[in-house]
């Protein structure tokens, strides 16, 4: 392995980063799909191998994580239902027959919003049939986003790092928006709820 070489190194480190943080967030994957993006801007990289890898990264993590819960459905069954009224868990089967494919896809857009989403869905046994296409087409818009991002920045600027960094910190910048304007909601819909 050439090390000086960015696809050699790029491209396993791209897979690799977005599937190991789609099944453990441990891993900003939305930061690594835009890095990825901002150096195949400066020409050391294949934006649509980029954009194919990060696609296929997301879509294999995600179905790990809804195997895991599903595997352990009446464990996690449990743990969701723990503390709530036995009707929410119908109220959740129900909520994915009518809507399970948005929730999944907003789900993988929303930061923080995969996980329990894909252990709900396999906590209700929520379908293959439904599931990977809705997985596919959200792991598609979510690369796409992100991408973007990192292709602004690479378009920016010539150098591989600072194309990098930059589409890192707009990563961050819009993960950072999007929690307060949910938290903010939040807020506001609980506050309409004690009214």
């Amino acid at each position: 392995m050439n090390w000086t070489d960015f696809s050699s190194v790029g491209y396993p480190t791209l897979f690799l980063g977005v599937l190991i943080g789609s099944i453990v967030p441990i891993v900003p994957t939305g930061a690594v799909v835009g890095a990825a993006a901002a150096v195949a801007m400066t020409g050391h990289l294949s934006l649509p191998m980029v954009l194919l890898l990060a696609v296929t990264g997301a879509m294999v993590g995600d179905l790990v994580t809804f195997v895991i819960a599903r595997l352990g459905s009446e464990a996690a069954v449990r743990r969701l239902a723990r503390g709530q009224a036995p009707e929410r868990l119908v109220s959740a089967r129900q909520r994915f027959a009518r809507q399970g494919w948005q929730l999944v896809v907003v789900g993988r857009l929303l930061p923080a919003g995969r996980i329990p989403v894909l252990l709900a869905a396999g906590a209700v046994a929520y379908p293959w049939r439904r599931l990977v296409p809705a997985t596919a087409v959200a792991c598609v818009l979510w690369t796409v986003a992100y991408a973007l991002l990192g292709v602004l920045s690479g378009g920016l600027f010539d150098s591989p790092l600072v194309a990098t960094l930059l589409a890192a910190a707009l990563v961050l910048l819009v993960t950072v928006v999007i929690n307060v304007v949910a938290k903010r909601r939040g807020e506001r819909a609980k506050v309409g709820d004690e009214r």
